[in-house]
């Protein structure tokens, strides 16, 4: 059984997410979407808020599976028994940053492999910065983030 793993902030997920999410989901058996928890930065939402927005916009994929998790990736996926990390690349600036991770990640667990999945053209120019601040200012969110995520992310602000 192959278990991809997507690792990311998601705060809050995007609609450039969900795309990478479900064109991943199709490429294995089982993908896991992981949230970071980071004690280094103060988030919009906090991990299990994230976990909870995250298996709210996946619900009706039966292959994919939401976690938070802290410290090194390599040791989250030797927990889950997954050697694959699946990244979204936006643009250039987002490989460079990603393939070092990669590196660094297979350096660190040699099993490890990164699969790169560029983004949908319709989400290239999406961050969960992008949305943070048209929320902020009270623009629309449709499009950007799942409909069903909205009146939280708005309810935040």
């Amino acid at each position: 059984m192959k278990t991809l793993v997507y690792p990311g902030s998601f705060d809050p997920c995007t609609n450039g997410h969900l795309d990478i999410i479900m064109r991943a989901a199709k490429l294995a058996d089982k993908l896991i979407v992981a949230v970071l928890d980071n004690s280094n930065k103060t988030p919009l939402f906090t991990a299990e808020e994230r976990v909870e927005l995250l298996k709210t916009a996946v619900a009706g994929l039966d292959n994919v599976e939401v976690y938070a998790f802290s410290g090194l990736l390599v040791d989250f996926l030797k927990k889950v028994d997954s050697t694959v990390i699946v990244k979204g690349i936006r643009a250039v600036s987002d490989f460079e940053y990603e393939f070092q991770m990669a590196l660094t990640n297979h350096t660190l667990y040699p099993e490890i492999e990164t699969l790169f999945i560029p983004s949908g053209k319709d989400y290239m120019f999406l961050s969960s910065s992008i949305v943070k601040e048209v929320a902020k200012y009270g623009g629309s969110l449709d499009g950007l983030v799942p409909e069903a995520l909205i009146p939280v992310i708005n309810k935040r602000f």
